[in-house]
């Protein structure tokens, strides 16, 4: 049955006509989606090479200021009973007020632990990638702590989100967020398929919606973690991240994979003789909100309708580092807790190795190569999560450059049918486009 009820989405431009799209959103959907013609040397020559290189006193200070961050705003929770029960030194004493702003104070500390915590998993991701410090022991000591702390599986995610890296945007090898086939949700072959047939699937109310955006959002990471969802389709079902033989991992990864369990035991014994009170109090809420940060960023780095996908005959490096989207979430917030790592997600994909502190740097110099292939969206964050969600929902088993199609079964862009003959004329091949890319081993 087809809702009457109004999309989320589309209730801004309906009741006040606001278009809530960015710019350059919409500047995508009126153009005709080409790959980008740019060489990895005309990128990597754009960018200074001491913008490449680390600063392990910078990189202390980062990982030093967020664990400062943690533990003043642990002391700020402790203080917060005490001040309820002095009447917040007298200016405070009506009931009714004393607990509105004591639950204005918790909420405010897990605002900030939870921004500052989602902080501490990109600097672990960071670690994970060898760009804190020189030393990789070092790195991987660093990472395998502040990972640890939020309960990840720091060399088992470790490992997958390389492979990620080698394969971005690829159909058969990425391993995050990759597309559901119309295949998957058993809908008629594109031929035959109507819209009724979509929104059959697909059609739902708002408040649906919301709900599983919900589920999404605060249970997202560990559904990914034990499940494989919305991982690589090459792995059989019941793939996780914490079997040491999973096909997730090569054979000399194991050993590493088991630390990582171990510690997650340990970690987990330590909340629990902190008792439930602390627990609930101190930790759990902005463990949660840490989560729903990143899957939020995660998500929306690679899930785009104006964003392709590409299978083998098409997929190089270079394409899949430049189908990713850097966006202003939070704004500055979002610059200083998250450590760039959604503003500028674009380089990174490029530049692996290149410490985040250099990040905007590094877009700017890219921008200049890249020119419209570059892709930002200022659109408002929390609007772009409802629109991917919404829109975003399967692709085609056919074609080798794909987009999301949404509950109609209409994809937002087409191909430039002329660009992509000039392309296939030229010779194009994708170990021609990538010869100038190494990736670091792990180790």
């Amino acid at each position: 049955m087809i809702s009457l009820i109004p999309s989320l989405s589309q209730i801004p431009a309906m009741v006040f006509g606001i278009n809530l799209n960015g710019p350059e959103y919409e500047a995508r959907l009126k153009r005709p989606f080409a790959p980008p013609t740019a060489s990895l040397k005309e990128i990597h020559d754009a960018v200074p090479k001491h913008l490449l290189k680390k600063n392990s006193l910078k990189a202390a200070a980062y990982v030093l200021r967020d664990i400062i961050f943690t533990l003043l705003l642990f002391y700020f929770a402790s203080l917060i009973g005490p001040w309820a029960e002095a009447d917040f030194g007298g200016y405070v004493t009506s009931g009714s007020y004393k607990i509105l702003v004591k639950s204005a104070l918790w909420l405010s500390y897990y605002w900030v632990q939870g921004l500052v915590w989602a902080g501490i998993f990109c600097l672990g991701h960071d670690a994970g990638h060898g760009t804190l410090f020189e030393s990789n022991r070092l790195n991987n000591i660093v990472g395998f702590v502040l990972h640890t702390w939020l309960l990840i599986p720091y060399y088992a995610w470790r490992s997958t989100h390389h492979a990620h890296h080698k394969a971005t945007a690829s159909i058969e090898r990425d391993e995050n967020y990759v597309p559901y086939t119309r295949s998957e949700y058993n809908l008629p072959d594109e031929k035959k398929a109507t819209k009724f047939d979509c929104a059959e699937v697909f059609e739902e109310t708002p408040i649906y919606t919301l709900l599983r955006m919900f589920v999404m959002q605060g249970f997202g990471w560990w559904v990914y973690l034990t499940r494989n969802t919305m991982g690589s389709k090459m792995y059989p079902p019941g793939t996780n991240h914490f079997n040491p033989d999973s096909p997730l991992f090569k054979k000399e990864q194991r050993k590493s994979i088991i630390i990582s369990n171990i510690a997650l035991a340990a970690m987990s014994v330590i909340l629990m003789y902190a008792g439930p009170g602390l627990f609930l109090r101190y930790y759990f809420v902005p463990y949660l909100l840490t989560n729903h940060w990143i899957v939020m960023f995660t998500y929306l780095h690679h899930s785009d309708p104006t964003i392709p996908h590409y299978r083998r005959a098409e997929w190089s490096f270079l394409r899949g580092a430049a189908a990713t989207v850097d966006r202003p979430l939070l704004g500055w917030m979002g610059r200083f807790f998250f450590h760039n790592i959604s503003h500028d997600h674009v380089a990174h994909h490029f530049f692996i190795k290149a410490p985040f502190y250099n990040g905007p740097q590094i877009t700017n110099a890219i921008k200049t190569v890249l020119k419209e292939d570059y892709n930002y969206d200022s659109t408002p964050t929390f609007y772009a999560l409802y629109r991917s969600f919404t829109q975003c929902l399967f692709i085609e088993e056919e074609g080798d450059i794909i987009f999301y199609k949404n509950k109609h079964g209409v994809a937002a862009r087409e191909l430039q049918q002329s660009a992509m003959k000039d392309i296939r004329e030229s010779g194009w091949n994708p170990e021609a486009q990538d010869s100038d890319i190494t990736f670091p081993k792990l180790d």
